[in-house]
């Protein structure tokens, strides 16, 4: 029995020092204008209101995709969005608006893809667990790992991607997406992130 205890406690300890070194995400968002982020101009896509950035679509539905200032190669992305509706979003990381966290429906598939990884014109891996987990009309908690070929997402605390996706690791903006031809509304708050050390 002492040997059992004491391995929880090691257990526990390891865990503790795990977490610690993951270092704490910092607001890229500060609630109250688009500051650190390339605002078009004109802008109908983009606004702010009660520390909440809001993105809707504009009346020909060209759609956009606002990057922050910042380039960002391996990092840990926070951010909570929410959304009812058929809509198609995602944060994009990484050079080019290439690798793409998927918000929403998927124009092609027609589905729910949902924490998804979209890449290079086609979905590379399918997120997992996320009927289960997904939050409609209600705030979604989102993480995104990215370290160097490596990617991790969590939704709502839960890890739905756990994978390796070679050729998309040079440094970016981290972006968001108003599809275009799509007639939507998306929100985001507590958006925050941090680079990595190698």
């Amino acid at each position: 029995m002492k040997n059992v205890a004491l391995l929880v406690v090691l257990m526990s300890l390891s865990a503790l020092f795990i977490r610690a070194e993951e270092p704490a995400t910092e607001p890229i968002f500060n609630g109250k204008d688009l500051t650190g982020w390339k605002v078009p101009e004109p802008n109908p896509w983009w606004t702010v209101a009660d520390g909440i950035l809001i993105g809707t679509s504009d009346e020909k539905k060209k759609g956009h995709v606002l990057e922050t200032e910042k380039a960002y190669q391996d990092c840990i992305i926070e951010a909570k969005a929410r959304w009812t509706g058929s809509i198609d979003s995602g944060i994009f990381v990484r050079k080019g608006q290439k690798w793409q966290c998927q918000i929403g429906v998927s124009r092609s598939l027609k589905v729910d893809m949902t924490c998804s990884i979209y890449a290079a014109g086609s979905y590379k891996v399918k997120a997992k667990g996320v009927d289960k987990l997904l939050k409609e009309g209600d705030w979604n908690a989102i993480k995104i790992e990215a370290k160097g070929d490596h990617y991790k997402i969590w939704l709502n605390g839960e890890i739905v991607v756990d994978e390796d996706l070679k050729g998309f690791n040079e440094p970016g903006p981290i972006g968001l997406q108003i599809h275009p031809g799509v007639q939507m509304k998306v929100e985001f708050k507590d958006f925050k992130a941090v680079e990595l050390k190698k």
